[in-house]
């Protein structure tokens, strides 16, 4: 096993030897359609292009008050959480949000302040939300991006819509999509790790739950009974706790920061943790990806490490002793396409 574990460390630093970059790098203008596949999509690099969707009307037409006149009475999904992390691991749990229905303009209250709520609000609902809820808004954007559509040969799969608090944090994950991930207006800020560095990227096998709030305002963690337990990253990337994951310092985590109009590619696989600034709005397009060999070496990264350092042993040293191996098995295999 140790022979195995140091070889799969040998194996991401000379990722980050050969061909990572220590910063993601930037483009100026819409790429080549055939350059852009070449040099990014099929090499896995994230880089961050400008001046790519300055022709979007969405860029000066988005304030609160054209948004209001547009899709203010509109009824949409909302992400309501205590602390700002959704989809994320509190203690012993995997907590998904409270999902509530409120109109736009409700929303646009909250976010600029002109009433006061319990919780932090985050419009983050997937699976092509924009299309799906906000379709009035479609002419002030693309409904897909060109030259990546060309790149790639199709279409994206959901194109989402994305507008929240600066408390609400995105915690560490990774997609099985090419992303093309466009801000707006405000900030975004990633923390990004390759796929090559899985071997320090600790997993836990968590009881899944969802947040409530009560009537008293107070909210709860309700577990999703009879549900399967979902593997999901335990650290913290803005503090992560080296003496529980010491495996995880040896990670090369890459900041970088998306401001409005500008675009993050974000590679398929590549492990992300996300921030941003208060209202900030972004668009982004899930294109799928490839599952080439690309898929099966990560797959293979994927399986080593988990014998290697299994998620139940972390369980175990949570005191959760009720997991078992067999057990395990299950549930991730239940859980890997809905979750990794």
């Amino acid at each position: 096993m140790e022979t195995v574990k140091d070889r799969l460390a040998e194996f991401a630093l000379e990722a980050h030897d050969l061909y990572l970059n220590h910063s993601v790098p930037y483009l100026d203008g819409s790429p080549d359609p055939l350059v852009f596949f070449r040099d990014w999509i099929s090499a896995n690099k994230p880089v961050i292009i400008r001046n790519a969707i300055s022709h979007w009307p969405a860029l000066t037409r988005w304030t609160p008050e054209y948004l209001r006149g547009k899709v203010g009475s509109k009824v949409i999904s909302v992400a309501v959480t205590p602390n700002g992390y959704a989809d994320a691991v509190s203690g012993d749990r995997f907590v998904m949000p409270e999902e509530r229905r409120m109109t736009f303009s409700d929303v646009l209250d909250i976010i600029e302040r002109k009433v006061r709520r319990r919780g932090v609000f985050y419009v983050q609902k997937q699976c092509s939300n924009l299309l799906d809820e906000l379709p009035e808004l479609t002419d002030d954007i693309e409904s897909h991006v060109p030259w990546m559509s060309t790149a790639l040969g199709r279409l994206p799969d959901a194109v989402n819509f994305w507008l929240g608090e600066d408390s609400a944090i995105t915690s560490m994950h990774k997609d099985h999509y090419e992303n093309l991930y466009c801000v707006v207006s405000g900030e975004k800020n990633f923390i990004l790790l390759p796929p090559t560095d899985r071997p320090f990227i600790p997993y836990g096998v968590f009881q899944p739950a969802v947040y409530h709030q009560r009537d008293d305002g107070e909210f709860e963690v309700v577990d999703q009974s009879g549900s399967e337990k979902v593997p999901w990253i335990s650290v913290d990337p803005l503090d992560p706790d080296l003496d529980r994951f010491p495996q995880y310092g040896r990670a090369h985590p890459i900041s970088c920061s998306v401001k409005a109009g500008e675009m993050l590619f974000l590679p398929s696989l590549w492990f992300h943790h996300v921030k941003q600034s208060h209202g900030c709005i972004a668009v982004n397009f899930w294109y799928d990806m490839d599952y080439d060999i690309k898929y099966n070496y990560y797959q293979l990264i994927d399986a080593l490490t988990q014998v290697t350092t299994p998620p139940w042993h972390q369980m175990m040293s949570q005191h959760q002793s009720d997991i078992t191996a067999s057990e395990y098995e299950v549930t991730v295999t239940g859980a890997k396409l809905k979750f990794n």
